[in-house]
């Protein structure tokens, strides 16, 4: 070989180096995590004070890595050119392009970038500081390169609004999690704690409320001994007290408040006053978002609330712990009643009560019915079907075969649901 080739074949061999340099940086800037490269920065790691730095002004960084990647790739196909029209003359023009486009997709960018979206936050660590060097020494035509493409945007009459994610950070974290449930690394448990937890800002209290049909309240018109009775054989320890209707609550009894005032009433619960020991009831609109009840919970510190819609007439109640139960899942305790919601059927359809919330099937079974139009399994029966359902009557939709097992007067107390096959 002619030594006069070495120094032009030695130049090549660096751009394609710097090409795959370039690209694989690119690939590993973009797919990077932002948390974990905060997380380093936050244990010290100078390379990840740099990454940040880069990433919050990205389009410059982009326009670094595209214009240093462009250099190389021009450059190496030039010279390639000239080194091969030298040795096989004009048909060097055609071998050069074939090896360069061969060249440049394999090593320079395929290779580069299947490496860094194995390891992104390491390459981009290892990038960081050249990648600052790079953006500084082509600072001054990025900025020129973009006053073109705005004025370019402009006489197009098109709005320049910057770099813009596709996704939001819950949506994209969200995403995360699954993909890391998929692979095996974050059980079902910690994913449903983890959505759970995502989920309360777009969470109403009216979809995790008890609803007023469901509710345990007391007259307070009854006997004061009744009232005691009646308390202390509910598992609850705060009841809502009503007069003349059940929507009309006048207070809420805590049975703490009730034993302290029976026992200084020397046991004789005729002797108590329940209204006085009653607290005041505390009423919230249903439209409220589930994160801030669960703030309003814990700045009043309080457990429990009646909820009303938006003519004042009482829809339900929530407490603390059903807010608490939408992030860890069901909270039972030595007094609760245990939950028969979900029974597993023998030909591997599942039978449930009526009122169990969407939510908490699709936790339970991992399935995906849609629980915005409806926070019940009645409530998708009746939102999809238009009409009240008779007894034995079946509906197909979203992938599952839902069939009506028994009523109470209008009420939906049971249905079988069945995944189609297609779908599961």
């Amino acid at each position: 070989m002619d030594l006069s080739l070495l120094v032009p074949l030695a130049v090549i061999l660096l751009c394609f180096m710097l090409s795959g340099f370039f690209s694989g940086s690119e690939t590993a800037f973009t797919a990077s995590s932002r948390a974990r490269v905060h997380t380093l920065q936050q244990s010290g790691d100078s390379r990840a004070t740099i990454v940040n730095r880069l990433l919050s002004s990205r389009e410059r960084l982009i326009g670094g890595i595209l214009i240093g990647n462009n250099i190389v790739n021009t450059g190496a196909a030039a010279l390639s050119t000239g080194v091969l029209l030298s040795i096989f003359g004009d048909a060097g023009i055609l071998y050069a392009t074939i090896i360069v486009s061969v060249l440049v997709i394999i090593f320079c960018e395929i290779l580069p970038k299947t490496i860094a979206l194995n390891q992104p936050e390491r390459m981009a660590l290892i990038a960081s500081r050249p990648l600052s060097a790079v953006v500084a020494v082509f600072g001054p035509m990025i900025i020129a390169v973009e006053a073109i493409v705005r004025t370019t945007l402009r006489l197009m009459r098109m709005k320049d609004r910057g770099v813009r994610d596709i996704l939001s950070g819950v949506e994209e974290l969200r995403g995360q999690v699954d993909l890391l449930h998929r692979e095996g690394e974050v059980e079902k448990a910690q994913r449903d704690m983890l959505s759970g937890l995502l989920d309360l800002e777009e969470l109403l209290v009216e979809d995790v409320m008890i609803h007023r049909t469901e509710m345990r309240t007391i007259n307070a018109d009854l006997p004061p001994g009744q009232i005691v009775t009646q308390v202390l054989q509910l598992p609850n320890t705060r009841i809502p007290l009503w007069r003349d209707t059940p929507e009309n609550i006048i207070g809420v009894v805590h049975a703490r408040d009730l034993l302290r005032e029976l026992h200084a009433a020397g046991n004789n619960p005729g002797t108590i006053h329940i209204e006085s020991i009653a607290r005041a009831p505390w009423f919230v609109p249903d439209l409220t978002s589930v994160r801030a009840q669960l703030r309003a919970f814990l700045a009043r510190k309080e457990h429990f609330a009646l909820v009303v819609d938006e003519y004042g007439e009482v829809q339900g109640l929530v407490t603390l712990e059903d807010i608490l139960e939408e992030i860890v899942g069901d909270i039972q305790d030595e007094h609760d009643i245990v939950a028969t919601a979900l029974r597993p059927h023998d030909d591997g359809a599942m039978v449930v009560d009526g009122a169990t919330p969407i939510r908490d099937l699709n936790r339970a079974m991992d399935w995906s019915l849609p629980d915005d139009a409806a926070t019940t399994i009645a409530g998708l029966i009746l939102h999809e079907a238009q009409v009240i359902p008779e007894l034995g009557q079946s509906f197909v939709f979203h992938g599952f075969r839902l069939e009506v097992l028994r009523k109470s007067g209008n009420r939906i107390a049971q249905v079988k649901i069945t995944p189609l096959e297609e779908d599961v």
